[in-house]
């Protein structure tokens, strides 16, 4: 065999080897690495609802706009509020003029005991004195009574002062208002949702690991998030979730496991959803809840990062 011979021999060898440890890579790293191209990223999404029912009569925000703790969203009708809130006013004076009379009654009851009390010692008339008791112990009992009322009155007012102030509905979190679709002039039940706020600071990824790679995740570990868009993110694993719906074993109406009869030869691998906390973020690089993103981990790196 010539030099020439061997030679090709030698490089046909060393090409197939090397073939042949490429794809052993790329079937490691596919298989056994712990990474997925089904990531989400995710946010928590507030939706407000007044809690107070009435027209929209100013909307100072529009879609898509960043809102800070505490701005104003909305403002509903405070009309109807406000006149419940002056009624409610005046039942609290009146209930207090009634309790001062009472009290006033009182007062003279017990000047009138006091002065038979001093009759019934000079003349020893019991009945003088056991029915200016009786009277003046009816008279406290219609204190304690206004007393009562007048404390209900100071209720009622201070749930149609709050109710007005109810009227203007203020952001909860910084965010983002999506999908705005009330408008000024609408009408606004208490309690139904209408305005959605994505909190800016909540942003976080999911991202769903078959389940032939968990044994390599770890809370803790560093994560590499690559958007879909070129943008690369780090993170660290927060948690593992603990549960994902069975399909093949839904729950009849008795409660009792509905196993699902026939079989499928090519079982595919479950996907775990793997929470993972964003810890940088460029300054160029705008997060939107729902965007795609692969996900790739570093084993060990919680170990190394104590």
């Amino acid at each position: 065999m010539s030099v020439k011979s061997i030679f090709r021999f030698l490089v046909t060898a060393l090409i197939f080897l090397a073939a042949i440890f490429l794809a052993w890579s790329l079937w490691q790293h596919y298989m056994v690495s712990p990474w997925t191209r089904d990531g989400r990223v995710r946010a928590e999404v507030v939706n407000i609802a007044p809690d107070v029912a009435g027209q929209v009569v100013d909307l100072p925000v529009r879609d898509n706009q960043l809102v800070h703790k505490g701005d104003l969203l909305m403002q509903i009708d405070p009309s109807r509020y406000q006149l419940a809130l002056q009624q409610a006013e005046a039942a609290v004076t009146a209930r207090k003029a009634e309790l001062d009379v009472r009290r006033a009654e009182v007062e003279a009851r017990r000047a009138d005991l006091n002065m038979r009390r001093a009759q019934a010692r000079r003349r020893a008339d019991v009945d003088a004195l056991v029915v200016s008791r009786e009277n003046r112990e009816d008279a406290g009992s219609q204190v304690a009574g206004a007393e009562a009322q007048y404390q209900v009155a100071i209720a009622q007012r201070d749930s149609a002062k709050l109710n007005l102030d109810r009227t203007k509905v203020y952001a909860p979190v910084d965010g983002y208002i999506t999908n705005l679709s009330v408008r000024r002039g609408d009408y606004a039940s208490a309690g139904a949702a209408k305005i959605a706020i994505i909190d800016s600071h909540s942003f976080w990824v999911y991202g769903y690991f078959e389940e032939t790679k968990l044994p390599y995740v770890a809370v803790g570990d560093k994560a590499k998030i690559q958007l879909i868009n070129g943008a690369t993110l780090r993170g660290h694993v927060d948690s593992i979730s603990r549960g994902i719906y069975d399909r093949d074993n839904p729950q009849s109406r008795e409660l009792l496991a509905d196993v699902n009869p026939t079989f499928n030869w090519v079982r595919l691998a479950q996907r775990i959803p793997v929470r993972i906390q964003i810890d940088e973020v460029p300054k160029d690089v705008l997060l939107a809840a729902g965007l795609t993103c692969t996900v790739t981990l570093e084993p060990g790196s919680r170990k190394e990062a104590k």
